[in-house]
């Protein structure tokens, strides 16, 4: 019996070594590493008897170094690790490395236990290539601070940098989940004054419930100066980073309902934008930043091997930083009322224009490439005097104290899903349905006490306001408690919008209770009245109560009851069925 058994595994032995070998450098396979297929050759720099580089080609042709910058490597090492070494590659195959057209990434181990804490990618286009999508210029360093050894996602068969590939709707393959954060330039390095410094400066993940996903952003940017004078001459140093962050992004994902196959879902966003505060003081050293010094003859551009420091505000002082330090010109609010945003980064801006003017880049509230067509309330203070501050306004929803004005685009059934927008093989493109019609409400604050006071509904889509309401004219106050954005956080920012979703729907239910009470039937709105999340309390509270407000109105128009007409628009906008 033993026999046919050996025959069997020499058989298997022949049929495996026989079989061709799964090359997926050349399939439609995602490619997670290098194709390293050249011949090595290990050069001692500092002659003590152990390699220092492995010299080498990636695709045959292109040439390559594994710089080892902690001296551990050793003859027959197949390539460099991935904790403390400098992987620099010439993909133009000019003879020059991290210059133009070249890709550089380097690992570094702050602790020396091992563990890669950081990791940097030198991208630099080729000033001969137009086409941005082809060859982009990135430098951009990923600090992990949970230590998950996840940093850039290259893709390997093109030798770029893919950080916005993902799988499902938002798992993205870079570092852009749980507590992490990154520091990004879209430019070569060679071309920037200090390298310590960047444009995204930083962008700030935070996992404040520890399940490896995020629950709050913080996006902060050096808008950096451009000398116009050197543009011509790609080489040149002309962007310099001022020192000063003018812009401010504050995302939140209130409601906790990221999840695998939900990453990101982020609700909320608060912008600042103006002269903003300065963060020079704000300095981190971090030990083995430096590389291998006598490798620095390779580098085009050696400064980001020789910087032990980076500038940039950290989670802890990024949020204090902005309220205390600021110093801002406006305030603007989106919210994703359709809960369509799926993001790696925020819900993005609505822009202070024209409310019926739709389209990418056409003057319309969704001016902005990554906006969401329709679906999104956009809300703006223009001189800062509400200082970000929030208030649970008449409708029950969460606004923005200060705001002149307001408007959601409604997308009840999130046709207009939010998607990708930008520059794609040249021309700018969005990624989502843009309706031809869409309803509207405005919101105004025309007393200016900070508080909205004026409501408008253009439902038909025709940009006319068939309807507005004054609150004052209806015996409803217009001042409400006032969140103070400075003194929250993530969680009780998660509360206010508990706060805000609780009450909504428990104004529903005594809405529903007020129909039984005149014989309207509100079962026709079953599909609203099971919420199973605290979003679907907030959005379906919502229209249960829109739908049984017309109720009431037609009733009293049939019946010709003034008073009813009057009681039931006064619960509607106060949302108060008490009455």
């Amino acid at each position: 019996m033993k026999k046919p058994l050996l025959l069997t595994g020499f058989l298997f032995y022949l049929a495996v070594s026989n079989a061709q070998q799964l090359d997926i450098s050349n399939s439609l396979i995602r490619s997670f590493k290098p194709d390293f297929t050249g011949k090595l050759k290990y050069i001692d720099l500092d002659n003590d008897g152990d390699p220092d580089l492995i010299q080498s080609t990636l695709f045959d042709s292109i040439p390559m170094y594994w710089i080892d910058d902690d001296d551990d490597m050793k003859i027959g090492d197949l390539e460099g690790d991935m904790d403390n070494d400098c992987l620099i590659i010439d993909r133009n195959r000019d003879g020059v490395f991290a210059g133009p057209g070249d890709l550089s990434l380097d690992w570094v181990d702050t602790n020396n236990d091992g563990i890669a804490d950081m990791q940097v990618i030198a991208e630099n286009g080729n000033p001969k290539v137009t086409n941005y999508w082809e060859w982009s210029s990135n430098y951009m360093w990923i600090i992990d601070t949970e230590q998950d050894e996840t940093f850039h996602y290259v893709n390997w068969k093109e030798l770029t940098l893919r950080a916005w590939s993902h799988f499902g709707a938002s798992n993205f393959y870079e570092d852009y989940h749980g507590q992490t954060l990154f520091l990004k330039a879209h430019l070569p390095t060679y071309r920037f004054s200090d390298v310590r410094y960047s444009w995204e400066n930083p962008f700030l993940f935070y996992d404040t419930d520890n399940d490896g996903l995020t629950e709050m952003a913080i996006r902060l940017e050096d808008s950096c100066k451009f000398d116009e004078k050197t543009a011509e001459r790609k080489s040149d140093i002309d962007t310099r980073p001022t020192g000063k962050i003018d812009r401010a992004f504050l995302t939140f994902d209130l409601d906790n309902d990221n999840t695998p196959s939900n990453e990101f879902d982020f609700d909320m966003t608060i912008y600042f934008t103006g002269e903003g505060f300065s963060y020079d003081d704000q300095v981190h050293h971090f030990d083995n930043m430096r590389g291998l010094s006598d490798a620095d003859s390779l580098f085009y551009d050696k400064r980001w091997r020789t910087i032990n420091n980076l500038v940039y505000a950290d989670h802890d002082s990024a949020w204090p930083l902005i309220f205390n330090r600021g110093k801002w010109d406006q305030c603007w609010l989106v919210f994703d009322e359709d809960d369509d945003c799926e993001r790696w980064e925020r819900v993005e801006m609505y822009d202070p224009k024209n409310p019926f003017a739709i389209g990418m880049k056409k003057g319309g509230i969704d001016h902005n490439p990554q906006a969401d067509a329709t679906g999104d309330r956009g809300e703006w203070d223009m001189d800062n005097s509400g200082k970000g501050n929030l208030y649970i306004g008449f409708d029950g929803r969460i606004h923005l104290f200060g705001a002149e004005k307001g408007y959601w685009r409604i997308d009840q059934d999130a046709k207009s899903y939010q998607g990708w927008g930008g520059l794609y093989e040249g021309k700018y493109q969005r990624d989502q349905i843009e309706p031809a019609k869409f309803p509207t409400v405005a919101y105004e604050d025309t007393n200016n006490d900070g508080f909205f006071n004026l409501i408008k509904y253009d439902l038909d889509g025709d940009t006319i306001y068939e309807q507005a309401y004054n609150l004052e004219n209806f015996g409803i106050k217009c001042s409400y408690e006032i969140f103070e954005t400075a003194n929250m956080n993530a969680a009780s920012m998660s509360n206010l919008f508990k706060k805000s979703a609780d009450e909504i729907w428990n104004q529903a239910e005594k809405a529903i209770e007020a129909a039984r009470k005149y014989h309207i039937n509100y079962k026709w709105y079953a599909q609203y009245l099971h919420p199973k999340s605290l979003n679907e309390k907030y959005q379906f509270g919502y229209w249960v109560q829109f739908y049984l407000f017309t109720d009431f109105l037609k009733l009293a128009e049939q019946t010709h009851d003034k008073q009813l007409k009057m009681k039931v628009t006064k619960a509607w906008l106060s949302q108060n069925w008490n009455i």
